[in-house]
C-alpha cells in the first residue's frame, strides 16, 4: 500500500511538472462561490444515467471513461476555469488529472455530488 501511494504521488508530481498546471482540490462551498462569481464550466464525469437522475444546473456531461487523449469538443478553451465533479470524488479526481494531461490549465476538483448541498436538476 505504501509503495502504491508513493507511485501515485510521483505520477501526480511528474504530470504537474510536465504541463505547468495542477488539479486544485476545492470544497463544494468554494465551487458554489466560483459558480456565482465568475465564468466557469461545470463538468459532470458520471454516467448518463447518473446525470439524468440529477445533476448540478448547467453541468456538461463528459463521462470519465470518455476522456482520453483526443481533444474534447465541448471544452475548446484550455484556459477556461473547469469545475469537475462525480458521485463521490473518485472519478472526478481521475478526470481532473486527465484534463490536465490534455493541457487544460485551470482545473478544479470539487469531489462528489453526494457532498453537494445546493440542490440538483433533472
Amino acid at each position: 500500500m505504501k509503495k502504491w501511494i508513493i507511485i501515485m504521488v510521483l505520477a501526480v508530481l511528474s504530470l504537474s511538472a510536465c504541463t505547468g498546471a495542477s488539479v486544485k482540490k476545492i470544497s463544494a462551498a468554494e465551487a458554489k462561490t466560483m459558480m456565482e462569481d465568475q465564468d466557469v464550466i461545470i463538468v459532470d464525469v458520471r454516467t448518463l444515467s447518473e446525470y439524468q437522475e440529477g445533476h448540478i444546473e448547467g453541468a456538461l456531461l463528459i463521462p470519465n471513461e470518455s476522456i482520453g487523449s483526443d481533444p474534447i469538443a465541448m471544452l475548446d478553451d484550455k484556459d477556461a476555469v473547469i469545475l469537475v465533479y462525480c458521485r463521490s470524488g473518485n472519478r472526478s479526481a481521475q478526470a481532473a488529472l486527465k484534463l490536465i494531461k490534455l493541457g487544460y490549465k485551470n482545473v478544479y476538483d470539487f469531489g462528489g455530488v453526494i457532498d453537494w448541498p445546493y440542490g440538483l436538476v433533472k
